[in-house]
């Protein structure tokens, strides 16, 4: 069964080395403050909204693996910074975002970031190909972080982020030009296939 996340971010880690490994690379993250008591190599750990697998780890940081293809489909990963940090979620967690793969379904690009009193107005431009899952007030996962979208026009659509967001995930570094993974709502992809079903 594959992972599963919430989208609830548990800790902000941080890429610290990128090694080239057979075409692929091997990163070295360190955690913060996200426990690692309970992982264990082959445990999946979500960064920036990308489903990895741990391949070593000790109780600061953790290594793994990521292929190519990963690289050419998400952001983010190819360069040391800061990463959102989220454990694949177990069967007793409570659901606080919404239903996660982990999957990146494809890359935005920030095309504001403005302070609206203590929040931030966030707003990104989505490949075409993914408006039609966007909708008013329908959940998006954006660098691993489960949002509620405010508002939608063609391609673009905003998001405001409140202090408590800003203050525990690396959101808060994001501007005009950024790149972004995202991840649509699942029930929207599952409900679109069954409407293109109905019609074959």
């Amino acid at each position: 069964m594959s992972a599963m996340f919430t989208g609830i971010i548990q800790a902000e880690g941080r890429i610290e080395k990128v090694e080239p490994h057979e075409g692929d690379v091997r990163l070295t993250i360190s955690c913060g403050s996200l426990d690692m008591s309970d992982v264990a190599q082959g445990d999946s750990i979500a960064a920036n909204g990308v489903c990895l697998t741990v391949v070593e780890h000790d109780a600061r940081s953790y290594q793994v693996h990521v292929s190519a293809e990963t690289l050419r489909c998400t952001a983010g990963l190819s360069a040391p910074g800061g990463v959102n940090l989220e454990k694949a979620m177990r069967l007793a967690d409570r659901l606080g975002g919404h239903l996660v793969s982990g999957h990146v379904d494809g890359v935005g690009e920030v095309t504001q970031f403005e302070s609206v009193g203590d929040c931030k107005l966030l707003g990104i431009r989505a490949p075409h190909a993914l408006s039609r899952y966007i909708a008013v007030k329908g959940s998006i996962t954006v660098n691993g972080v489960s949002l509620t979208v405010n508002t939608v026009d063609k391609d673009e659509f905003t998001i405001n982020l409140i202090p408590h967001t800003l203050e525990v995930t690396t959101l808060k570094s994001l501007q005009a030009g950024s790149k972004v993974n995202l991840e649509v709502d699942l029930i929207a992809r599952y409900v679109d296939r069954m409407q293109e079903w109905d019609k074959q």
